[in-house]
């Protein structure tokens, strides 16, 4: 029964179970991913945070020896950075979702070539706050189409996805 309520991820499996969601890491994606992310986005954000400074100082540097094109560049980039930062405040990537905190989940559906499927479960942490975890699908190179029609059916069956 529990293979029946598993689906890949972009980097392991996910397990639906009667009392919580259990995100598992497998192979080299998977170790890579636990290396990088842990149980805490906090690191990922501080290297995009340490990206920026150094993007908008380039930006800076150029500006002043008269260039025009590149720092407008790095600036965009920049400024880029920090919206996706400001919007990954609130994210998580803690592998274990009670069932009972879940508020909401939402399908967001690939552009093809460009993104791939997600979950986005928006749930509430210990601390009460509500905290939105993406569960990332496979991609079109590993058979995302199919994985994620899979995926779709079984939280619907589970009763998370309307």
């Amino acid at each position: 029964m529990e293979s029946e309520n598993t689906f890949k991820t972009k980097t392991g499996f996910c397990h639906i179970l009667p009392d919580k969601i259990v995100l598992t890491r497998d192979g080299v994606v998977g170790n890579m991913a636990k290396v990088t992310v842990g149980k805490n986005i906090a690191r990922i954000l501080l290297i995009y945070g340490a990206i920026t400074v150094g993007l908008f100082y380039f930006a800076y540097e150029a500006y002043k020896n008269g260039q025009t094109l590149q720092p407008i560049l790095f600036g965009l980039i920049g400024l880029y950075l920090i919206y996706g930062i400001v919007s990954s405040l609130d994210n998580s990537a803690t592998p274990t979702i009670d069932r009972n905190k879940i508020k909401d989940v939402k399908l967001k559906k690939a552009v093809k070539g460009l993104t791939r499927s997600r979950f986005e479960v928006l749930f509430e942490d210990e601390n009460g706050k509500i905290k939105k975890r993406l569960i990332m699908l496979p991609g079109s190179l590993t058979d995302g189409q199919n994985e994620t029609e899979k995926a779709v059916e079984i939280m619907r069956e589970e009763q998370l996805l309307k």
